[in-house]
């Protein structure tokens, strides 16, 4: 699955002014850039689980990744996009120790994605596949249907045109995820 597991820079949709909860079946062409500078979106073509997380709640987010299925893995037509809300407005000196640090916990993301790589014979870098999206100003958590203050813990599935599949206020079960993203 090209990018399952995460955490991902900047967005580039402008953003809803009211902010109200997703509804399953429409259509949501957000666009990111994580922070390694690639510019991701829910209606490319892929099947895209987002999850939005904060640094609390970073656990959470690498057991979505971690039941993720198999067949995902190293797949181009699926990716998982991980989007840290930090819930308050930072400094661009914070941002860049915050960007630091997220690399870093990638980095280590993609070293136990490589290990289900290696099992499964999938020969490229799993670093590739990692993405994440730090959210310092609200504006792609406000696109999730989230308040920027809150911190909810959500894990969206978009179809291949950013078609809203599923969405959960908490951590699905390994069978409730495989059973969307197919």
């Amino acid at each position: 699955m090209r990018s399952f597991l995460s955490l991902t820079g900047a967005l580039c949709v402008p953003f809803m002014s009211i902010h109200a909860d997703l509804s399953v079946g429409h259509i949501y062409p957000i666009s990111f850039v994580d922070v390694d500078g690639n510019r991701l979106s829910t209606a490319d073509g892929r099947v895209t689980v987002v999850v939005l997380t904060t640094t609390a709640d970073a656990r959470k987010a690498q057991i979505v990744g971690d039941r993720v299925p198999d067949y995902c893995l190293g797949n181009p037509h699926y990716r998982m996009i991980t989007v840290v809300n930090f819930l308050k407005r930072r400094s661009s000196a914070i941002r860049a120790i915050f960007r630091a640090w997220i690399r870093h916990r990638l980095d280590t993301e993609a070293r136990r994605l490589q290990t289900r790589y290696t099992a499964k014979k999938i020969t490229h870098d799993a670093r590739q596949d990692v993405f994440a999206v730090p959210d310092f100003d609200g504006e792609l958590v406000r696109q999730l249907g989230v308040p920027f203050e809150a911190a909810d813990f959500r894990v969206f599935v978009f179809g291949r045109k950013g078609e809203l599949l599923r969405e959960w206020k908490g951590v699905p079960t390994a069978r409730e995820l495989a059973a969307v993203v197919k």
